[in-house]
């Protein structure tokens, strides 16, 4: 717990019982968090200590970056505050801040607030909300392209905190793939589509899409086949750079984590953006089949393709993207549709 805020920030929202606000570490007990494992260091990352450096040589960076992170808790208190310090400066040409290095706060499963940076230096920024009486189920999402250097939430001083109410499953469903999986460019992190999907289904995730960088490397694949997962989606068409590549490694991938897992959920997913080059999206398309198909051939009754062309949907399918590729809230919302029924259906829910 810390009392006062870190002596190099002001805090000067206008909620009149700020100044009775008791300030804690967010990501250190009685909070917990969710969708990230703990460093040697003590920070959050998206990978253990060691891996990301086996696997390409942008993904170190990436696994900074808290995609799918979340801090959950229960409170009592009528206001939460939340101070951020990010890891780094800097901004994409096509991605707001508030979905790169801005967090938002769901009260109640239903959004709240955002805490927006004020520019892209990388200073603290901060966000409060004020709800009504009573306790209430709290979620912040954490930055999608950017990490944390440090975290605070501010609580009324006489509020009670607790353990938040647990998910469906105790296993997480695991996202695997590229920029869009991470991502790419929602406004804010919780209109991701692996986002959508866990407050929809109630569900717990990792994201470990890697911008650029989800080429189906094995030493990926084993360490997705190590954990215990609810189900597994794998979307990373758009990182292989060749219909060659994707045809090298996309079953071999599969293969890793069915070994360890014969009875896992695995929905294999083509990329979205069929109109900037059909026929290069037909041959990818049909590899990712093939390795469902191949599956269901050999008896496995726990794998289900999703064609990505059905992902946008049939009308309006030019609004879906802020550059032809790269999903808007619009796109991921489509996204999350699409894929809900066939998630529930694979994991019985």
């Amino acid at each position: 717990m810390q009392t006062t805020l870190p002596d190099t920030y002001a805090y000067t929202k206008p909620w009149p019982s700020c100044a009775r606000l008791t300030w804690y570490h967010g990501m250190e007990a009685p909070f917990r968090v969710f969708g990230l494992v703990r460093g040697a260091s003590g920070s959050y990352r998206r990978l253990p200590d060691g891996l990301a450096e086996r696997v390409n040589g942008e993904v170190p960076a990436l696994a900074l970056h808290t995609a799918g992170g979340r801090i959950r808790f229960c409170t009592d208190s009528g206001a939460i505050a939340v101070l951020v310090k990010p890891l780094q400066g800097g901004m994409s040409p096509h991605m707001p801040l508030t979905g790169a290095t801005g967090c938002d706060i769901y009260v109640g499963g239903v959004y709240s607030y955002t805490c927006k940076p004020s520019d892209a230096d990388g200073g603290a920024y901060d966000g409060v909300v004020e709800k009504g009486p009573g306790v209430s189920l709290i979620e912040i999402n954490l930055p999608l392209y950017n990490g944390i250097a440090a975290l605070w939430i501010g609580l009324e001083d006489t509020a009670r905190i607790t353990p938040p109410t647990p998910y469906r499953m105790d296993d997480p469903v695991l996202f695997y793939g590229s920029s869009i999986t991470q991502g790419g460019c929602a406004s804010r992190p919780g209109n991701a589509y692996p986002a959508f999907l866990g407050r929809w289904l109630n569900l717990d995730h990792v994201n470990l899409g890697f911008s650029g960088c989800g080429r189906g490397e094995p030493v990926m694949a084993e360490y997705i086949a190590s954990l215990n997962l609810s189900a597994f989606v794998m979307d990373y068409d758009h990182n292989a750079p060749t219909a060659e590549h994707l045809m090298a490694t996309h079953e071999r991938f599969f293969k890793i984590v069915r070994k360890a897992h014969p009875r896992l959920p695995v929905l294999a997913l083509s990329k979205p953006d069929v109109e900037r080059d059909p026929e290069f999206y037909a041959a990818r398309r049909e590899i990712i089949r093939r390795t469902c198909d191949r599956a269901a051939a050999a008896g496995d009754d726990r794998v289900w393709f999703i064609d990505g062309e059905a992902l946008f949907g049939t009308e309006n399918r030019d609004a879906c993207t802020v550059d032809g590729s790269h999903p808007n809230d619009l796109g991921f919302l489509r996204m999350a549709e699409a894929i809900r029924p066939v998630l529930r259906r694979a994991l019985g829910v």
